[in-house]
């Protein structure tokens, strides 16, 4: 029996190192521009050029460079000093709503259109994000209309 409770509570450890760099893997683009290399390398091809505050996933770390994913799952490598901790989401459907509060039922501040990237501020709230406009607006938006979170 003891055995039994080791190894549950040791298969479970084994998760927490996961979901913590989970929750700390999204990052966004720090420059004007940044340069995306299909290998970590100033050598490699160039795939194309990021935009300023485009939220990427971290999903390989290795010296000086980071390998990420975008909001449309494409994998590039990029230098690590282009990354920045200030979280962006990024809007996946023709139109998301963002309300005053995390709640579909209140109030409607502003409508986001498909490909804004709006500046992270929580997921507190279970299925939503509290986001920044450009302009200044904060408000909530559901998880699902949303990547980057």
């Amino acid at each position: 029996m003891r055995d039994k409770v080791a190894a549950s509570l040791f298969c479970g450890l084994l998760f927490l190192p996961i979901a913590a760099e989970a929750e700390m893997a999204f990052f966004s683009i720090a420059e004007k521009s940044a340069v995306m290399y299909d290998a970590p390398s100033l050598k490699a091809d160039k795939l194309y050029v990021a935009d300023r505050y485009l939220p990427v996933e971290v999903v390989v770390d290795v010296e000086g460079w980071a390998k990420v994913r975008d909001s449309s799952g494409s994998l590039a490598w990029i230098e690590k000093k282009f990354l920045n901790q200030q979280r962006y989401v990024i809007v996946t459907v023709p139109l998301a709503n963002v309300h005053r509060l995390a709640d579909a039922n209140s109030e409607l501040l502003f409508q986001a259109e498909e490909n804004m990237v709006m500046e992270w501020l929580e997921s507190d709230a279970l299925g939503w994000v509290k986001v920044r406009h450009i302009d200044g607006q904060t408000g909530y938006v559901k998880v699902t209309q949303v990547w980057g979170s």
